[in-house]
């Protein structure tokens, strides 16, 4: 695709693990398809256990959604802990509740301990809102959240507009315990530190047939080779093929779209973002930002379902962000790209083992950074005790969404009626 149509602003940092060739030969413990943040972490993990890892990339790390996102890293899940702990009983919920308040944590943690080379700034994350219903559901998010100890607070209109610099907000919720960093020198470290504690990483290669033989899984490539492993992990999310059968009809892959200014003029970049935080709105199609560690200001949310064809698919963006930020008239757009992520029925992870020694990953709900990162390590400590209370979400059945065909066109009308709806909201 041409360079303006997938120009992200993020970096590699130099320290980038080299790629390495694909060696067949004798079996190993663990297979993981796909380079992401969740196949790097549990491999990260499982290879600290003592297992012999290959993941398997079909692009370049950091090509897809881990390298592409906003790098808003926010704990919790699209539920609150009361929900949590009604739908799934006391034992279970307060495990996923705790699980949740935890994945922000993982990844600081891991840039701290293992001294990352991943630009980050953590000063919480602003949900803004801009009607009197999303001001009581974020009142009410923040009442649970303070009841468990969590460093949360709720915003008066006046401090949302100091915080954010930007317009037509009512008030909102600060989480203290999210920040952002660099996707793409996140995933890129997680490779590079993967690969010193002994895993293979072969980028390029992409697993297109999946069997089991004698007690081994067999997994062929599109290059013609052939591995063994005792364990296969499928990581591949909303880039999730016909590999396991039924997987990919569990999901809706949606594109995430973003823009980044040119770095800010002094004098505006005072006033926008001063402390840092990253936002997300409370539009039915919101839309989220930060500022770059180059002093950019990005800007994403959802875009349209077919592939871009001109720098016109990015315009909703920009509309939103002179609509927030109307002195940035001037200041000119000077990357845009878009990365695929994928949203399930019941906006939850799903974790799938449909046979021993098989399991499956997808829906990271935007909050994939940390989610991925914990769960990539769950992921590993059950492979490596077969204990099932290492999974803090429950194992469930594949199960395809009825006329899966037919979901991305009713999403694609969704998304273009919710646009309506908020358009009258400004």
């Amino acid at each position: 695709m041409p360079a303006p149509f997938s120009d992200p602003i993020w970096q590699k940092p130099q320290s980038a693990a080299a790629p390495q060739a694909l060696v067949g030969g004798k079996p190993v413990d663990v297979v993981i398809i796909g380079g992401g943040i969740m196949g790097l972490s549990t491999a990260l993990h499982a290879a600290r256990f003592g297992f012999a890892v290959q993941v398997l990339e079909a692009g370049e790390i950091g090509q897809g959604a881990s390298g592409l996102n906003g790098g808003q890293v926010i704990p919790g899940l699209k539920y609150d802990p009361e929900w949590l702990l009604e739908h799934f009983g006391a034992e279970r919920g307060e495990i996923l509740v705790n699980f949740a308040a935890s994945t922000a944590d993982a990844v600081f943690e891991l840039i701290r301990d293992e001294k990352l080379a991943v630009p980050f700034v953590r000063n919480g994350w602003i949900q803004a809102a801009h009607t009197e219903t999303a001001l009581k559901a974020a009142a009410n998010r923040d009442w649970q959240w303070r009841n468990r100890g969590a460093d949360v607070r709720l915003l008066s209109q006046t401090e949302i507009a100091a915080l954010t610099g930007a317009q037509g907000y009512l008030g909102g919720w600060l989480d203290r315990r999210a920040g952002v960093i660099d996707p793409l020198a996140y995933t890129s470290e997680l490779a590079r530190i993967a690969s010193a504690a002994g895993v293979k990483i072969a980028e390029h290669q992409k697993a297109t047939r999946l069997g089991k033989s004698v007690g081994l899984w067999r997994i062929s490539t599109e290059g013609g080779a052939e591995l063994r492993a005792k364990a296969v992990i499928l990581a591949t999310n909303a880039y999730t093929g016909d590999l396991l059968p039924g997987l990919a009809e569990t999901i809706v892959p949606l594109h995430s779209f973003q823009i980044a200014t040119a770095p800010l003029p002094a004098d505006l970049a005072a006033g926008i973002l001063p402390e840092g935080q990253a936002v997300s709105d409370s539009r039915r199609i919101l839309v989220y930002y930060r500022k770059s560690a180059d002093g950019r200001l990005v800007l994403g949310g959802r875009g349209r379902m077919a592939l871009p064809t001109s720098e016109g698919d990015w315009a909703h963006l920009e509309r939103a962000l002179l609509r927030l930020y109307p002195a940035l008239s001037g200041v000119g757009i000077e990357k845009r790209w878009f990365g695929r992520v994928a949203m399930t029925p019941d906006h939850l992870p799903h974790i799938h083992e449909p046979e021993q020694g098989l399991m499956a990953v997808v829906g990271c709900q935007g909050r994939g950074v940390g989610l991925m990162t914990a769960l990539g390590e769950r992921i590993a400590g059950y492979l490596a005790s077969g204990d099932a209370r290492q999974l803090p979400f429950p194992v469930s059945p594949i199960r395809p969404i009825p006329f899966h065909v037919f979901r991305q066109v009713g999403v694609a009308a969704t998304i273009a009626w919710y646009r309506t709806l908020d358009a009258f909201e400004r």
